[in-house]
């Protein structure tokens, strides 16, 4: 059978808040956040074809998350046979643009589909909760304000909008960033909608810029052409947003020896958001 190639989209964080922590219940010990996502058109790519088990060609190896979800689907549903699955990276790994959770929930509509298991989307989204926190909002596939620890999502209209998304070499220890004693957990809650660009801010960028000069040096140089430039997650990754391509490339193509980026739309919604009802 032909291999296909599917769509795993990024995001980014346009604002992420963190409220406290949970002293209680499931999720005891995790941060309360607030964060307005948005896809993006970069993505990486899967390539899926049927196969009588699971075989899997790509980053991390057994670790990988398309291979985790793909083993998960099948002992949740007790199929029988298995799928090649290999991937091409275009998002960067550990910069904070969702990359390996966006190809786990490819790897789940996909197989859904492949398999003809016919699963809904809200129980796909509890499946991908157990793979991580970000799995849920790419099945979701509408851009969304994500409330608790990204469990709670609701649908957010966003303006059309293009972004210059600048890639420093590093990969940020995400847990690292959450524990450090000098991160704030007491922003108080935005409410929500409309939301306008430029709201709010990324409660992580202090703890991260004093960590890895290099990210901060990059967003400084960002800001200096777009001030409401910001990182998004726990970076790596800062990014501007511009009405226009012809302003994002323009600023990319000033960018100084040494630092790297791109320029990708803003999406509506998951390519493949009407392979989940």
């Amino acid at each position: 059978m032909e291999v296909s190639g599917y769509p795993a989209p990024g995001k980014l964080n346009l604002f992420l808040h963190v409220l406290g922590r949970r002293d209680k219940g499931e999720h005891e010990g995790y941060h309360e956040l607030q964060t307005a996502f948005r896809l993006l058109e970069r993505a990486d790519r899967v390539r899926i074809a049927l196969a009588d088990e699971l075989r899997f060609r790509g980053p991390f190896g057994e670790a990988n998350l398309c291979l985790r979800a793909a083993r998960a689907l099948k002992e949740h549903t007790g199929y029988g046979l298995g799928a090649d699955i290999e991937l091409e990276k275009n998002l960067p790994v550990g910069g904070g643009l969702g990359g390996g959770s966006s190809d786990a929930a490819t790897v789940l509509l996909v197989l859904n589909r492949l398999w003809k298991l016919e699963l809904k989307r809200n129980e796909l989204m509890a499946l991908g909760a157990r793979l991580g926190a970000d799995v849920p909002f790419f099945l979701f596939g509408r851009n969304a304000l994500g409330e608790g620890v990204g469990e709670r999502l609701t649908e957010l209209e966003l303006p059309a909008a293009w972004y210059l998304v600048l890639t420093p070499q590093i990969e940020v220890r995400t847990a690292e960033v959450f524990s450090d004693k000098s991160l704030t957990r007491n922003t108080k809650r935005l409410k929500i909608p409309p939301f306008l660009s430029g709201l709010g801010k990324n409660d992580l960028e202090r703890v991260v810029t004093s960590r890895y000069p290099e990210i901060a040096a990059q967003l400084e140089w960002l800001r200096r052409g777009a001030p409401q430039a910001r990182m998004t997650g726990s970076g790596a990754c800062v990014f501007a947003e511009f009405a226009t391509e012809a302003e994002a490339a323009a600023m990319r193509a000033r960018l100084p020896a040494g630092y790297n980026g791109f320029v990708t739309k803003g999406l509506g919604r998951h390519p493949l958001y009407d392979w989940a009802n």
